[in-house]
């Protein structure tokens, strides 16, 4: 079997959990079929890249997202089946699979009609990224959906795909790379020979327990509301965002003023912003010494990162929204707090009790960050999840 996996995003450029999600699952599908990988953007030494066409430079970035995807339909006409993720590359799944006569299989890693605010990036673009996703979910062979929230998502917005093709195959981690890191160093000499800590890289107080937020700058993570929340945290707490990418130059803005404002409250060294994408080994080192991991976002079909900080025996705060609760155990791995769109303050003052319910307890927090690295090894293991990927391919292929 030949599979062609889609994807916007591939090594070197992931900046979301998608790119995490197909980088994983390409690694652990080789042993099991013959994978031919398509990505966006420049040559790749692993894939077969795809720019956007000349002609469409300067353009809005839906139709430049669709002159990519014929691109692939063009360079596909020799595999069993497609395998698309995100609406970047659904409609290159969708148009191959009816140019070549082979099944498409769909992974819902986020659905278009619950993301209305991807208008202010899009414009007009985000009516034409929801009709191919709309399209190609109408038609593809089968959809995998991350989550049973994601599952129970894609029926509610696309009420004429048929249950039975919607299949649920969790996101996995790599434990053996996402695991504590004790040693409270980084992999860079510095010029004089000595190792830094990320903690010291960073400007983070070693004194005081922090809270870590890792995402991008979009309103589907909730930043805002992290932001209202850490006013009410206890005085000895830190908040380190690492927040980047915003998706429009608005809510960048809004961001750094809510970041000075709560500065200016709370003193500057109660929040640290590293405005880069950091590298993994300083995440993993972040994640491993915080008191907890804080996941606020609004919509996540399920999360990756929460199960990166439960790998790293962190506990996790976080909003109970969609698969996040398949993920991290209340009470257990962690707290989950309630969203409710109408009030978002509720969420605020939960987030907010959540941390210091922690912080005055972190031997609690310490338990919970256990327990949640025991269950991403034991529920969340890749080869398990590509393996589950190929049998929803069979099925696929059979009928």
């Amino acid at each position: 079997m030949k599979v062609g996996l889609l994807t916007r995003e591939w090594p070197p450029d992931v900046y979301g959990g998608a790119g995490v999600h197909v980088t994983q699952l390409a690694e652990h599908l080789r042993s099991l079929v013959d994978v031919e990988l398509h990505c966006f953007g420049s040559p790749r030494p692993d894939a077969q890249a795809h720019a956007v066409p000349a002609y469409l430079a300067g353009s809005n970035p839906a139709l430049q997202t669709l002159g990519v995807d014929l691109s692939m339909v063009e360079s596909t006409d020799d595999v069993d089946l497609l395998h698309s993720h995100t609406w970047y590359t659904n409609l290159a799944g969708h148009i191959g699979g009816l140019l070549h006569g082979v099944p498409h299989i769909i992974t819902a890693h986020s659905l278009e009609p619950l993301r209305p605010w991807k208008e202010e990036q899009l414009g007009g673009g985000y009516r034409v990224s929801s009709w191919v996703e709309a399209t190609a979910y109408s038609y593809a062979s089968a959809i995998i959906a991350v989550s049973h929230g994601m599952r129970a998502d894609v029926l509610a917005a696309y009420p004429s795909v048929d249950p039975d093709r919607v299949h649920v195959v969790h996101n996995g981690i790599d434990t053996t790379v996402y695991r504590p890191d004790p040693a409270r160093r980084v992999g860079t000499a510095v010029p004089d020979g000595l190792y830094r800590t990320a903690l010291e890289k960073f400007g983070v107080p070693d004194d005081r327990p922090f809270v870590l937020f890792v995402g991008r700058i979009t309103r589907q993570k909730g930043i805002r509301h992290l932001l209202a929340a850490a006013k009410g945290f206890a005085d000895d707490v830190v908040l380190v965002l690492c927040a980047s990418s915003p998706d429009t130059p608005q809510i960048g803005e809004e961001t750094r003023l809510a970041v000075e404002q709560l500065q200016q409250q709370r003193g500057p060294s109660s929040v640290i912003w590293i405005q880069d994408q950091a590298e993994r080994t300083d995440l993993i080192q972040l994640f491993s010494h915080a008191l907890a991991f804080v996941c606020p976002s609004v919509y996540e079909p399920l999360g990756i990162v929460n199960l990166e900080a439960m790998a790293c025996e962190t506990a996790v705060i976080a909003s109970a929204v969609g698969g996040i609760p398949e993920v991290v155990v209340d009470g257990v791995t962690g707290l989950l707090v309630p969203y409710d769109a109408a009030d978002p303050t509720g969420l605020e003052h939960g987030l907010a009790r959540a941390v210091n319910d922690l912080a005055g307890d972190p031997a609690r927090a310490r338990s919970m960050g256990v327990a949640g690295r025991e269950r991403a090894v034991a529920d969340f293991s890749w080869d398990a999840i590509a393996a589950q990927t190929v049998e929803v391919y069979r099925g696929a292929l059979s009928r």
